[in-house]
């Protein structure tokens, strides 16, 4: 509609964002979905809420360091006090200046209200450094307390939550609740000092003349409406625009990416990332200007206010020196008075509001601690049999949230005999890794059970099912750290010997390539760092094998174990394998490599989620089903001739 006000997620769309991401990286931040940001933005929201604020920023820095928090509260108190008494001192000295007699009389008279002044003045700086020092520690502490609880709490959520969209936003946004709840702590101790100080000046006034108490407060009004406008504009753009700055992070994290960096080169990719880097950095900055322009006519506005409510206050005060209604020495003291409160009312608004507008991103890291909880993989559960038998999918069915109608898998049942190699094969998309991903207890089925002998997976002890599994994804983590390091992450929670690696490494056949390394498995794996070196693919999933080996878990799933090495590597791989499942460990191997399942106990065949022959490779040949026509296709390409 022409004339319609931009709102923060109404600003244009860039080509890029279209092109790059399918669409507009907005949220949407209608009335219903946060309404309480909204209300929480008043001033009368803020009032009441300060007392829990502050309480809220108490409670932080106690838990961080609690000599240092009870050093500020007490600073800051001091403080506030000690402006107090500098007003009454200067009440006094102004009486005894002004007042008729000597001067030498009258300057005798108020030297010990000068005297105080002098030692409130000395008592301010020094509670002023000791505030200071204490904010100084107390602040770091607090934000890695608080950094500490958010890492620990989205590293125990279940991965549904983390491939949630709605989940990652939330991630997002929490993600600066750390630096939000360490600046609170500075903004707590400045709202102390500016409430005692205010109210110290507010009780003077009030003994002064009961005029002048609401002209001060007229005076600072338009400041706290500004400040909380601006204030509701940020956070609203703040959520709105959050995945879109994101993905400017993304694209320019990509033009420096090691991973991306030679088909960067080769393909000339460079300027056409740096193209769309612009155009959604225009795109956000248009966004900033928008911000920019309303805060500069909202501060105009207040401005105009507070010069008007100013005229009246001092054309107040003169009125009643005009009247007679009061002393210039009270005057005096009610100028100063004046101005000291219309500059702690300026600064408690504003900081109350930037503590405010701090504790809102304090709220979502709250929020996000609330709902990973709920999303937290259970603690505890049904014990599973110490020595199964085997593990058996009943009906299973499983869809990924808001992909195709299609299930991943679709009723599928199957038994997986332990102490025995068990191939999982098929096509891309026929539910082989989904299948996998299950057994370990990343999901839980939509319908069906998973059960060891007679315990259903989903009832089980989620930490004891996972302390069985070993893992070699085909996307496995390339962690950018020492060789050693990549190998004993299989399991971190066991002592890390010497005489356990090398164990491991020579299981997965990886003695070579810990050989070839410059400083053998204390060499870094990860070229951006200086004395970083890089694995080749099936050097790199040599090590992965060797990651699981270390772990020694009872069920081995290896997916596309030798898609990165040769064919002699290849045949290595799967001796090594077959060594690891003749000790008794369950091998669940995933392959698209036919003929290197022949020497496993039992094939199941996977099409379109769904399971469509089972059985040894020779009675699978025999049968001429799916795998036996896989097969042939794959022996076709090494015995059909060349074309002339």
């Amino acid at each position: 509609m022409v004339g319609k006000k931009q709102g923060a997620g109404e600003a244009r769309v860039s080509e890029s964002e279209r092109l790059l991401f399918g669409g507009p990286l907005r949220y949407d931040m209608g009335w219903n979905q946060h309404r309480d940001a909204f209300l929480e933005l008043s001033l009368r929201a803020m009032v009441r809420r300060l007392p829990s604020l502050l309480a809220s920023s108490f409670r932080l820095a106690w838990q961080a360091d609690r000599r240092a928090a009870r050093t500020v509260l007490a600073a800051e108190v001091g403080r506030g006090l000690a402006q107090a008494v500098g007003l009454l001192a200067v009440n006094s000295v102004l009486g005894r200046l002004i007042e008729g007699g000597e001067l030498e009389g009258r300057l005798r008279g108020a030297a010990p209200a000068l005297v105080a002044m002098a030692a409130v003045m000395v008592v301010s700086t020094l509670l002023r450094a000791a505030s200071t020092y204490a904010t100084g520690r107390l602040e770091p502490k607090v934000e890695r307390v608080a950094t500490e609880l958010y890492l620990e709490r989205a590293a125990a959520v279940e991965l549904a939550a983390i491939e949630d969209h709605a989940f990652h936003k939330l991630l997002d946004t929490a993600q600066y609740g750390a630096a939000s709840a360490r600046r609170m702590i500075s903004y707590s101790a400045r709202v102390v000092n500016a409430a005692i100080s205010l109210i110290a000046a507010a009780g003077v006034l009030t003994v002064l003349h009961p005029a002048l108490l609401p002209l001060l407060a007229t005076m600072t009004l338009p400041s706290a409406w500004s400040a909380l406008t601006n204030a509701r504009r940020r956070y609203e753009s703040f959520h709105t625009w959050v995945q879109h700055a994101r993905a400017g992070h993304l694209i320019s994290g990509l033009l420096t990416e090691p991973a991306a960096a030679p088909e960067i080169r080769v393909h000339g990719v460079g300027p056409f990332l740096l193209r769309h880097y612009r155009a959604m950095s225009e795109t956000a900055e248009a966004e900033q200007a928008r911000l920019a322009r309303l805060a500069a006519r909202t501060g105009l506005i207040a401005a105009a206010w507070t010069g008007l409510a100013t005229v009246a206050t001092y054309a107040t005060l003169g009125g009643l020196l005009l009247a007679e209604a009061m002393a210039l020495s009270v005057a005096g003291t009610a100028v100063i008075a004046i101005r000291t409160g219309s500059a702690s009312l300026d600064t408690l608004v504003l900081e109350v509001n930037a503590l405010h507008e701090e504790a809102l991103f304090v709220g979502d890291l709250q929020r996000l601690y609330v709902e990973a909880a709920e999303r937290a993989i259970p603690v505890g559960g049904a014990a599973l049999p110490d020595d199964p038998r085997e593990i058996r999918f009943e009906n299973v069915s499983f869809s990924y949230p808001g992909e195709s109608a299609r299930p991943a898998l679709d009723d599928v049942t199957l038994s997986l005999p332990l102490g025995r190699i068990v191939a999982l094969v098929g096509e891309n998309g026929s539910g082989k890794t989904t299948l996998v991903k299950l057994l370990a207890g990343l999901y839980t089925p939509d319908r069906g059970r998973i059960l060891w002998d007679d315990v259903d997976a989903a009832t089980a002890d989620r930490h004891q099912l996972a302390e069985r599994i070993a893992m070699v994804a085909q996307d496995f983590k390339r962690w950018p750290f020492t060789a050693r390091v990549n190998v004993a992450v299989g399991r971190s929670s066991a002592p890390l010997t010497e005489e356990r690696l090398a164990t491991s490494v020579a299981e997965a056949g990886a003695e070579e390539v810990v050989a070839d390394l410059p400083r053998g498995l204390d060499t870094l794996l990860a070229r951006q760092f200086n004395g970083g070196h890089e694995l080749s693919g099936g050097q790199w999933q040599r090590l992965g094998i060797a990651r699981a080996a270390y772990r020694r878990g009872r069920i081995l799933i290896v997916d596309e174990p030798t898609a990165a090495l040769d064919a002699r590597a290849e045949l290595e791989v799967f001796e090594k394998i077959r060594a690891l499942a003749s000790t008794g460990q369950t091998v669940v191997l995933i392959t698209h490599r036919l003929a290197s399942v022949r020497h496993a106990d039992l094939v199941d065949v996977l099409d379109q989620g769904r399971l469509v022959e089972s059985g040894t490779p020779e009675e699978l040949l025999a049968t001429g089903g799916v795998y036996a026509e896989l097969y042939s296709l794959q022996a076709e390409q090494f015995t059909a001739p060349r074309a002339s």
